[in-house]
């Protein structure tokens, strides 16, 4: 199913080869250069991103990837990476109106999270916040505050808040090693993109790991990460002087 939906896609694109196969001072470019250039891959990618088909929604994210990599981050593609990373938790498709969730789709959420990361903006940053505190699923919420600290943008406290209070939630109800870890290394990096961190709620949700229920090298990553926002601490105060 998957192959033939590349395959049809594939197929668009050369039908339009014609008019993107331009001229260049660097010479001519080839249809899938054109294609990948071409102002109709944003419109392509957004109406995959809102598709009901999940293949859809994959082949979408394998464009994305490529075109994030080659250094293309449109605002449009980060439109179409919000819709696809709150999808299910903001919007919701269900059988007959009332019946079992439709576009649950957790492996696509955590993908569009992990892309979000490659655009350093304040919607983003926010999309990704929206995630933490709505999705149910660990692996995706994970992948939201992965890219929070990726990102690294402080507006006060609202990134820093928002992993102390999934760290909060989680341990009360059931500790996930992989999501504590992935908090520690987003609040580790924040603290290295804002020279350290003010916040009194993530500084304790990094002690309630370093003295939880989690396996060693977690605990460990937080007690090494509870001396190093010492030593930002410390510095912050001797410029001060």
């Amino acid at each position: 199913m998957k192959r033939s939906i590349t395959a049809l896609v594939a197929l668009a694109a050369l039908a339009f080869a014609p008019a993107w196969s331009q001229t260049t001072t660097g010479g001519e470019r080839t249809v899938e250069e054109s294609y990948l250039q071409d102002p109709l891959e944003t419109m392509i990618i957004r109406e995959q991103a809102y598709s009901d088909s999940k293949d859809m929604k994959l082949v979408a994210l394998q464009y994305i990837r490529q075109s994030v990599d080659e250094g293309r981050v449109s605002p449009e593609v980060r439109k179409a990476l919000e819709y696809l990373a709150l999808e299910s938790s903001m919007t919701i498709v269900r059988s007959g109106g009332v019946g079992r969730t439709l576009n649950n789709y957790p492996d696509v959420r955590r993908e569009a999270c992990l892309l979000l990361g490659e655009f350093k903006t304040e919607e983003a940053k926010d999309t990704l916040l929206k995630v933490a505190l709505a999705d149910t699923e660990p692996m995706v919420i994970a992948a939201a505050i992965r890219s929070i600290g990726k990102i690294g943008i402080m507006n006060g406290d609202d990134a820093t808040q928002t992993i102390a209070f999934v760290v909060n939630r989680f341990d009360i109800l059931f500790p996930d090693n992989s999501l504590a870890f992935e908090s520690l290394v987003a609040l580790e990096a924040l603290a290295d993109a804002n020279n350290g961190i003010k916040d009194p709620a993530a500084i304790r949700a990094v002690m309630k790991i370093a003295d939880g229920n989690y396996i060693t090298p977690v605990k460990q990553k937080a007690k090494d990460l509870l001396s190093k926002l010492r030593k930002y601490s410390a510095a912050s105060s001797g410029s001060g002087k």
